[in-house]
């Protein structure tokens, strides 16, 4: 099993960081192989919609992509990390996240990330900062993928991993994440 971790906080040592790199963590004392990418400093331009990549899936920009699109190829699960900027993803995570059309393009070719799991990590300054509807967002994109989606559970069940203010000592926030990496592992676990 394969997970990738995909942090989208311009920060490379941010509280998103913390976050994403605390989940694989739990993954990697499981024995599954991680991979963690920050797209902190990463170059990265907007898609322009022009579909040359349903011929030979694979981008006409080049830039920092390539590495991210061979490691979601790569994974079996994905986990997306974002602060929460004004409700919604980072625009870091949103170009990526819209760059990714390189994995379902055209109608007659089969979705590359079809069957994999995925979940999702949001981080905001307060409680109730926006993190169910940044994890709406990355659910959008992860279904959009033809990805099965999972949440925390229980006891908790949010939509996601959720942190409020310093990751570190956001120990409800945490124990979200461990719910999540735990229900990944379940998930991968059962699709062999």
């Amino acid at each position: 099993m394969n997970v990738l971790g995909i942090s989208g906080s311009p920060h490379k040592n941010s509280n998103t960081a913390f976050a994403l790199k605390y989940a694989l963590g739990i993954l990697k004392k499981q024995n599954i192989q991680t991979k963690y990418i920050t797209l902190a400093a990463k170059k990265i331009h907007p898609c322009r919609g022009c579909w040359k990549c349903a011929q030979g899936r694979r981008c006409v920009d080049p830039d920092d992509m390539d590495e991210i699109i061979q490691a979601m190829r790569w994974c079996n699960g994905l986990v997306l990390a974002s602060p929460v900027y004004f409700g919604l993803v980072s625009g870091q995570l949103k170009v990526m996240m819209d760059r990714c059309v390189v994995l379902r393009p055209g109608y007659d070719l089969p979705l590359e990330m079809l069957g994999k799991t995925g979940c999702g990590i949001a981080c905001a300054g307060f409680r109730h900062g926006g993190q169910e509807l940044t994890l709406q967002n990355i659910q959008t994109f992860l279904l959009q993928q033809g990805m099965q989606v999972i949440n925390d559970g229980p006891p908790y069940s949010h939509s996601g991993g959720t942190i409020v203010g310093t990751a570190q000592e956001d120990i409800l926030g945490l124990k979200t994440i461990e719910n999540m990496m735990h229900a990944l592992k379940s998930a991968l676990s059962r699709r062999g």
